[in-house]
């Protein structure tokens, strides 16, 4: 099976904030910049997390995209729109010395997101298009690897972040 995660387009918020599950809409202009930079193959199903970020990106690319809330990246709780700089190095610590359990602003584990992406992944019977989130697809790349959860979660927590807004990633079949 093939799947083509794409990463929503820039969203709206300062540099530096915590926005995890924040339903935040698109920067200006950056939605049309996504859109002319991608070349994606027709007729495939496109599934998307149902934030504002993926979902006005997903509406612009087909009629019918099939929201997911499993897709939905990590809810980080009440550091939520928080500067990153805000947060008490001591919590951040915390999180640090245990990436896979720790619930970062009392929100979710990255294990429970690894869960409930891997929860989605298995229910794929074919090739498709995923709108979502960096973390989202850190994770669907090692679930697509034969990672179990504990296992995507432990790779997803300790890859740096480097999946630029609107970028494509293909994942070709195992």
């Amino acid at each position: 099976m093939q799947l083509i995660l794409v990463r929503h387009p820039q969203p709206l918020v300062a540099p530096g904030v915590c926005y995890g599950s924040t339903d935040l809409a698109i920067a200006p202009g950056h939605l049309e910049q996504t859109l002319a930079a991608l070349t994606l193959p027709a007729n495939l199903p496109i599934y998307s997390s149902p934030l504002r970020r993926c979902a006005e990106l997903a509406e612009r690319l087909t009629p019918s995209p099939r929201y997911d809330q499993r897709l939905v990246e990590m809810h980080f709780g009440d550091w939520e729109m928080q500067p990153w700089d805000a947060i008490p190095r001591a919590a951040i610590d915390a999180w640090a010395a245990d990436m896979v359990h720790y619930h970062p602003g009392g929100g979710e584990s990255v294990l429970q997101v690894a869960e409930r992406i891997a929860a989605f992944y298995r229910e794929l019977t074919q090739d498709a298009i995923i709108i979502c989130h960096a973390g989202a697809m850190r994770l669907l790349f090692a679930c697509h690897a034969g990672l179990p959860p504990a296992a995507m979660a432990l790779q997803a927590a300790q890859t740096a972040h480097q999946i630029p807004y609107g970028a494509m990633l293909t994942l070709k079949p195992v």
